[in-house]
């Protein structure tokens, strides 16, 4: 039975199969094989049996044990077992040699092996045509160069071709010899009968090698240079050393590998990098006493020392926001509502890069530095201040170049070395302080650092390289936005914050200044009591600010004389700080408030203004004479030119109304008119009282009087319009200290008015006017001239303007 399926095998042509994983075995190469399977060496023995004949094939995947037929290669190799040896495994190790390309028609299994029915597949139109002939010079050119880069093929391979059978040959065995062809790429060659387009793939695979060839060996050649480079670096470093501690010098050698540690481990931006390297560089071939060592070796500390990757995660909680300001500042409503505005914008928009400048207006003791604080507190980021008041020299905030002896970065980078981090909250206080001389504008140097768009990019002088300042928050402080150039106020957003009422300061006197004080002090708040009486007294005849810091030195006074009374008298346990203990305290009031004479009735010539100070609102008593003379004018008082020229509008205004108001037309000319304002030595200026300069004119040139108890503030036009003016809050708070019944404001300044409305209280009579007429009308009593025939007057123009 046995005997017949060999009979029938034998004529339909059949070989037994051996499957191969990742080897392809082409004609005429011989290669050794390792057979382990139990079904492959089946296979070996049959075909050793009958004329050492075998199919052999490969597997497209190699991690199938047992293939079957679709796991298999169509076309393979009918090769020829040249030698077998059995190894001590039981498994075979052959030596076989290719044939011929055939292709299985049909594959089975029986003798315990695979048997494939084939055909061979040899190579058709074997004729040498022109073609061929040039790509095998081609082919020639390409071997022998990469013969050239791989010692281990033979060199002289493809002079022995004499014939197309040759070259058909020669084709096969150059794409044994190209070691690095993946399994697919030789099944492709080998499923190539047509010898023109295997030559061409080869020819293909052949220059692609030579390429990989020589970029590994121009890799290889860079590692080996960088190697010998290494180790040439490592001889000299180790002469070097060896020089340097027969000079003495060994501690500087340590010193510059202990600053390269440093900067290595630093994240640098490649500018930086590259001058922190050359300054090593040089400082390496420097005497370690040499000036130029100290400066390299000082360079080189500052980028060592500063930020320049470091972050603080902010804590961004508007309610413990609101905590904190509210417990460290009273009242402040409005600069409040925008910082928490600010942080919760912050806080959506996290990704954001751009930081909103922030410059904090107002008067001095209002609690603008600590608000920055208290904004840094919030944030829980590092705070730094930076007093800018007196600085004139730009180098204060951009550094001085190294060339310089005593060199130094600027006050911003110093800042940043102080805080260790990049985003820090950095206050520049008293920004409207600086001014300028020779050496330069400190505000110009200051456009870049406050400017969203630069400051990534600030560059100061001493390090000369790029510092990223984009990730600093900056809070800016002033009492006056006039101080500051407007490109600098151009690139901050303004809080403004105005000056405390005396029921704001008795408050913030209870829940901080005496807490603070106590504890100051260790003492307890039954041993010491002040009661809203006396800190009324201390706030109006002892204290003339805006702020609280003066209130806060008479309380730490009243704290102390405390302590020495309760040492000084054992059976002393407490204090009740009385007037009269003020008074022997501190002695007599230095700001006490006199009488208006504005109050008195029948004061001619006199009229009362509202005027803004820095310490607050304040009342300005305008007294005028008019006596006869040639029509001269004189203003007394210390005034500036805006107050004077609104004399000047004030009295062309009367001028142009003397028919209305019973006056000669020549009154300008036979009349001497002179403009007072008391306490002379201090200086006045600015539009707000012209409506009071015209009314105390007007009073004292008509001699009618003005009413008692009532002040005005307000610009006049010459065509008697009034515009609006500032400071109303502390104006009108004045008006109300001074017992003021009735207040003259601006129509314009309505709007302004209603949002401190709750603070003046319903005690004051506030009047809007928008012309003088309208003024004359709420101001004169008992006069003789009727403020009707006055408006209809000025209607009449008005009709008589707008039919022209």
């Amino acid at each position: 039975m046995i005997q017949e399926k060999e009979n029938i095998v034998n004529q339909k042509n059949c070989l037994a199969l051996l499957p191969l994983k990742n080897v392809v075995i082409l004609p005429k190469s011989i290669i050794p094989i390792i057979v382990g399977r139990e079904q492959s060496i089946r296979a070996v023995e049959h075909a050793v049996k009958h004329g050492k004949t075998i199919f052999i094939t490969a597997q497209k995947n190699s991690a199938i044990e047992q293939p079957a037929k679709a796991d298999l290669f169509q076309i393979g190799t009918r090769a020829t077992i040249i030698q077998v040896m059995r190894m001590p495994n039981n498994a075979l190790k052959i030596l076989a040699e290719g044939i011929c390309r055939a292709k299985a028609t049909d594959i089975m299994e029986d003798f315990g092996c695979l048997i494939a029915e084939y055909e061979d597949l040899p190579t058709p139109n074997l004729e040498k045509t022109v073609e061929i002939e040039a790509i095998w010079r081609q082919m020639q050119t390409l071997y022998a160069a990469y013969a050239k880069l791989n010692e281990k093929v033979p060199a002289d391979l493809l002079s022995v071709a004499k014939s197309i059978e040759d070259m058909d040959c020669l084709t096969d065995t150059i794409a044994v010899h190209l070691a690095n062809l993946s399994l697919n790429e030789r099944q492709e060659v080998l499923e190539l009968a047509d010898l023109e387009a295997r030559m061409l793939r080869v020819a293909s695979l052949l220059k692609r090698e030579i390429e990989i060839v020589k970029t590994e060996q121009r890799i290889k050649g860079y590692i080996q240079n960088q190697v010998e480079k290494n180790q040439k670096e490592y001889y000299l470093t180790e002469q070097i050393k060896a020089i340097q501690k027969e000079l003495g010098r060994e501690d500087q050698f340590a010193e510059v590998a202990q600053l390269k540690e440093k900067i290595k481990a630093l994240i640098l931006t490649k500018e930086v990098q590259e001058k922190a390297d050359k300054e090593l560089a040089r400082l390496e071939q420097m005497p370690p006493l040499s000036s130029e060592a100290v400066i390299s070796r000082h360079y080189l500390d500052w980028i060592i020392s500063l930020p320049w990757s470091k972050k603080s995660e902010d804590s961004i909680s508007l309610s413990q926001a609101e905590k904190i300001l509210e417990k460290s500042h009273a009242k402040l409503t409005k600069a409040k509502e925008r910082i928490i505005e600010f942080l919760a914008a912050k806080k959506y928009s996290s990704n954001s890069e751009k930081a909103t400048i922030i410059c904090l207006v107002g008067p001095p003791g209002v609690g603008k530095t600590s608000l920055a604080q208290a904004i840094s507190k919030s944030l829980e980021r590092e705070f730094v201040r930076i007093s800018l008041g007196g600085i004139r020299d730009e180098a204060e905030i951009r550094g001085h170049r190294r060339t310089y002896v005593g060199a130094l970065p600027g006050k911003i980078i110093q800042a940043m070395r102080k805080v260790k981090i990049t985003n820090p909250v950095i206050l520049l206080d008293e920004i409207d302080k600086m001014s300028r001389d020779s050496h330069g504008d400190p505000a110009a140097a200051l456009l870049e650092v406050l400017d969203p768009e630069q400051n990534k990019g600030f560059v100061d002088h001493f390090l000369d390289a790029e510092y990223d300042l984009s990730n600093v928050m900056f809070i800016a402080t002033a009492n006056h936005m006039e101080g500051i150039p407007y490109a600098l106020l151009d690139r901050m957003e303004i809080i403004s914050l105005s000056g405390y009422t005396e029921i704001e300061k008795l408050e913030i006197a209870r829940q901080f200044l005496i807490p603070k004080k106590l504890k100051e002090y260790n003492l307890r708040a039954s041993q010491v009591k002040i009661s809203d009486d006396v800190f009324s007294t201390l706030i109006n005849e002892y204290t003339k600010e805006s702020g609280v810091r003066q209130l806060e030195r008479l309380i730490a006074k009243f704290m102390r004389k405390t302590i020495q009374q309760i040492l000084k008298d054992k059976s002393v346990k407490s204090v009740v700080v009385t007037q009269a203990l003020v008074k022997e305290w501190l002695g007599q009031p230095k700001f006490k408030k006199t009488s208006l004479d504005t109050n008195k009735i029948n004061n001619i010539g006199l009229a009362t203004g509202l005027a803004w100070t820095e310490f607050g609102g304040d009342m300005l008593e305008i007294e005028t004479s008019v006596v006869p003379g040639k029509g001269s004018v004189t203003l007394t008082g210390q005034l500036g030119e805006v107050m004077q020229e609104s004399a000047q509008a004030a009295l062309t205004y009367i001028r142009s109304r003397a028919k209305e108001l019973g006056l000669k037309n020549s009154f300008a000319s036979n009349k001497d008119i002179h403009i007072h304002i008391p306490e002379g030595a201090t200086p006045k200026d600015g539009p707000s009282a012209g409506i009071t300069m015209c009314g105390a004119l007007i009073s004292s040139l008509t001699k009618v009087p003005l009413k008692p108890n009532l002040a005005m503030t307000g610009e006049i036009t010459l065509r008697g319009r009034v515009l609006a003016v500032g400071g109303l809050k502390e104006k009108l708070l004045a008006a109300k200290q001074y017992k003021i019944d009735t207040v003259l404001v601006p129509k314009e300044n309505y709007d302004d008015i209603q949002e401190f409305i709750s603070d003046i209280g319903n005690e004051l009579k506030i009047i809007y006017v928008e012309t003088m007429d309208e003024v004359i009308k709420h101001t004169f009593m008992n006069h003789k001239f009727s403020p009707a025939v006055i408006l209809k007057s000025n209607k009449k123009i008005n009709k008589t303007t707008k039919s022209k």
